[in-house]
């Protein structure tokens, strides 16, 4: 299953990747919308399905961040690094 994250919704306390606690998304096989915690991307993610945001005409993709200390939290990976292409996404 492969999902595009259009939006992203933050915590009151900060603006980085750590303070993402929802996202919305689009399912790119049939269309369908919808919105998820970040655990549950969390949790998506690490079953094997492919999730990423648009930019520009490329995907990028979504991985899970697993810090040594507090939650897993998702970011974007590309060539090989962590980018910031969910944190450019709409908020809502």
């Amino acid at each position: 299953m492969s999902h595009e994250i259009t939006a992203v919704h933050m915590s009151a306390t900060g603006n980085e990747h750590e303070h993402i606690v929802e996202v919305q998304w689009r399912n790119a096989t049939n269309g369908g919308t919808g919105n998820s915690t970040r655990s549950a991307m969390v949790r998506f993610i690490n079953e094997k399905n492919d999730v990423f945001v648009s930019a520009g005409s490329r995907r990028v993709a979504v991985g899970v961040v697993n810090p040594s200390r507090g939650h897993a939290y998702i970011r974007t990976h590309a060539d090989g690094s962590w980018t910031n292409n969910l944190l450019s996404l709409p908020r809502y």
